[in-house]
């Protein structure tokens, strides 16, 4: 019998995934589901977008990029950090990616020896302890506090550091939570020494308050960003990441070995994005938070707890220990029982346990619908 790497077999599994498949199989045998589990825009790419990838494939802009990315779209974003952020960077520093997953695993690649040890809060986005494991090296959690919000509390940080940390990462606005790291504690953790790996994937949805770029506070650091959400652009696979420049030739040689170059029309695309979407943007912001609103509003009425209100991304963090000692069962309950589609807090760590994950990237007409098969499930749930 053929041998499996003991790195596939320990991996755990993506749980939200495996709600959205069930909940597939459910649709395919011809019931309603409600997704309040992914967390994907349900926004078409606007069309500035679309059109610059007709006109690129028009003019046979469809072969190999360089490694790095165009150099058209690293001003771009250089431009577009500046202009955000009041931050200068050159595109020496930038690497465009196929999404931002290649981009974690180049950063944690050139980052990580064996045995050391990357800080982060509890809960995460599931991906990142597997990602620096998937290299051998160890996830440090740091536990949240729901009360503020879960943010990294710098105190905590430093406590964690000893001599195999290599980094801390973080992400604001944040996946679970949905919340933002206020401005000083990002100020403080960015002082504290070890490079910081700020993953901004949700930058640009915020609501009532006001995002930061790490690059604000220390060149000592890895960025991590993309067109996914903000654009709606989930399926073009494009991001990129910032770093410090001695850091860009060996992550171009882990791109040129295992990605080559991102895809050439959605890099094209990209520049569009970054130029013309900004109205496109704006319209989806503000229906955003008008679904957060909403949603705040209706699972507190419902009886979950959510002490700080999400002012970023498209989740909310709901607490359900009420209900529950297994999120995970809880969340399939809901599934089979409600058609709707939540996810189990126990995907982003232990200490999400007892929580579910809604997401508002759905219409109002469906968030409400799917709040209110919810509603009649508790009415009968422990029953």
């Amino acid at each position: 019998m053929n041998k499996i790497a003991q790195r596939t077999l320990n991996i755990p599994p993506f749980i939200v995934m495996d709600v959205l498949e069930r909940a597939h199989e459910l649709e395919r045998q011809g019931r309603d589901i409600i997704h309040l589990e992914i967390g994907e825009p349900d926004f078409p790419t606007p069309q500035c977008v679309c059109q610059a990838a007709r006109e690129a494939i028009s003019r046979g802009e469809t072969h190999y990029t360089h490694s790095l990315g165009l150099l058209e779209l690293r001003e771009a974003i250089c431009a577009y950090y500046y202009e955000k952020y009041g931050v200068s960077v050159d595109p020496g520093r930038i690497l465009v990616t196929s999404g931002t997953s290649p981009a974690l695993f180049m950063v944690f690649s050139a980052l990580l020896e064996a045995g050391e040890e990357v800080i982060m809060t509890d809960p995460h986005y599931p991906c990142y302890p597997n990602f620096v494991e998937f290299l051998g090296a160890r996830p440090s959690r740091v536990k949240g506090y729901e009360e503020d919000g879960f943010q990294l509390r710098p105190e905590a940080v430093r406590k964690k550091m000893g001599p195999k940390t290599r980094g801390i990462l973080i992400n604001s606005p944040a996946n679970p939570t949905g919340n933002l790291l206020s401005e000083s504690r990002m100020a403080e953790i960015a002082q504290l020494g070890p490079p910081i790996i700020s993953d901004e994937i949700y930058h640009g949805l915020v609501y009532g308050e006001k995002e930061h770029s790490i690059l604000e506070f220390t060149d000592n650091a890895f960025v991590l960003n993309g067109f996914s959400k903000i654009f709606a652009m989930t399926g073009w696979r494009l991001g990129y990441l910032i770093a410090p420049p001695q850091f860009i030739r060996p992550m171009q040689k882990v791109q040129q070995n295992f990605f080559i170059s991102a895809g050439s029309v959605s890099q094209w695309a990209g520049i569009a994005a970054l130029k013309y979407a900004h109205d496109d943007v704006e319209s989806m912001r503000a229906v955003y938070d008008e679904r957060r609103k909403y949603m705040i509003k209706r699972i507190r009425d419902l009886g979950f707890g959510v002490a700080v209100e999400p002012a970023g991304a498209f989740y909310i963090l709901a607490n359900a220990r009420h209900l529950c000692d297994s999120s995970y069962d809880l969340a399939f309950e809901i599934l089979e029982k409600a058609d709707v589609g939540v996810t189990p807090g126990i995907d982003f760590g232990k200490n999400a346990e007892g929580y579910i994950r809604f997401s508002y990237a759905n219409s109002i007409e469906n968030i409400r619908e799917g709040l209110n098969r919810i509603e009649r499930f508790l009415k009968t749930h422990g029953r």
